[in-house]
């Protein structure tokens, strides 16, 4: 099995909220613009504790990086579960 690099995975949800954000603004959406922003942010926080988690498995193949700590990866899931 071949795990993606994180910032490949980073990249992809990029462009596919930048494509949406980019139509939202042709069709002067502003509403749609704000609701995506928010909606990217929120999304890349999660996505970032979820790369974070797989990445202090130890996942075979996975990349590790430096930045990878668990114990900051739980904190942020905490933080997350209390915006809720």
């Amino acid at each position: 099995m071949s795990l993606r690099h994180r910032q490949q995975i980073l990249d992809n949800l990029d462009a596919i909220y930048r494509e949406a954000y980019e139509r939202a603004k042709a069709a002067k959406d502003e509403r749609r613009m704000a609701d995506l922003d928010a909606s990217y942010q929120r999304e890349q926080l999660l996505l970032e504790v979820l790369l974070d988690i797989r990445d202090s498995l130890g996942a075979p193949g996975a990349p590790r990086e430096k930045s990878a700590d668990p114990v900051a990866a739980l904190e942020t899931i905490r933080r997350i579960t209390r915006l809720r």
